[in-house]
């Protein structure tokens, strides 16, 4: 296995940087990674952002969704994609109801940090911009995920496009701004139509990473299982299978990456109306 420190030099990549790219109009690309084999393949094809998703609750665990992920398990995997980085930027997930109140987020968001963690990434607004807030004010940088959040699939009633309707479309513009107003320095919009998740992006001067949500915004993410055709059954709309034709992951990988940078990923297959 290769490590981190195999990897072609390349500048540690930063919030200040990601806010320059989007400034710039170049696209963030941003790849799950659950272990140090997976993040050294990131670190290699010159990916910006790590996640180390709640998502490993099903593709790594085997679980039919994200809440049976605990918190203990984010910081053990996240110490693993940690030893495979050098110059990606890594993102950790608050699993489901850490983020019930702020002193139980503050002690999470510790964990994570501590665990080689840059920025921890929290799902939904409402009461949980008082919990953004007090992270920020603190320090600690803030992913807002908003859009499907599958912390939610409850309440969503499964994994549905959000944001179609008006009402629901002008809430996800108001959730957008509410998180970014306290303190929310990268906002990720899952299963979003792709003009609502445009017009979301241009409206906020923080990046917005999209998975489901069309071309139009700063950056992508993908999970990494479905970007290798690995993840069982069907693949999710918005993914693509960049191991198909190549020689190994980091051939994948790339071809993401530069399929993000040009413009050709996501195409209008891959994208919600």
């Amino acid at each position: 296995m290769y490590v981190a420190s195999d990897a072609p030099a390349r500048k540690a990549v930063t919030l200040p940087a990601l806010k320059s790219m989007k400034e710039q109009g170049r696209k963030i690309t941003m790849l799950t990674a659950y272990d140090a084999s997976f993040a050294a393949h990131l670190e290699r094809a010159g990916v910006d952002v790590a996640l180390v998703g709640d998502s490993l609750g099903m593709v790594v665990q085997g679980h039919g969704s994200t809440l049976p992920v605990t918190l203990a398990d984010v910081v053990y995997h996240t110490r693993a994609v940690a030893r495979g980085l050098s110059a990606t930027l890594l993102v950790a997930d608050l699993p489901f109801m850490s983020d019930r109140d702020v002193p139980h987020a503050m002690e999470a968001a510790a964990q994570l940090m501590a665990a080689g963690a840059a920025m921890i990434k929290i799902e939904g607004a409402g009461p949980i911009c008082e919990v953004i807030a007090a992270l920020t004010a603190r320090d600690v940088p803030v992913c807002a995920h908003l859009g499907l959040t599958p912390q939610s699939v409850h309440k969503l009633g499964g994994y549905r496009v959000q944001g179609r309707e008006q009402a629901a479309a002008d809430k996800l513009m108001a959730d957008a701004r509410a998180v970014v107003e306290a303190g929310a320095e990268l906002l990720v919009l899952e299963c979003v139509p792709s003009d609502l998740a445009g017009r979301i992006s241009q409206a906020l001067a923080v990046p917005v990473i999209g998975i489901g949500a069309g071309p139009q915004t700063d950056g992508q993410v993908l999970v990494v299982y479905d970007l290798l055709g690995l993840t069982p059954g069907k693949s999710p709309k918005f993914s693509k299978n960049f191991l198909s034709g190549r020689e190994g992951v980091t051939d994948a990988i790339a071809a993401y990456v530069s399929d993000v940078r040009e413009g050709r990923f996501p195409a209008a297959e891959h994208s919600f109306s």
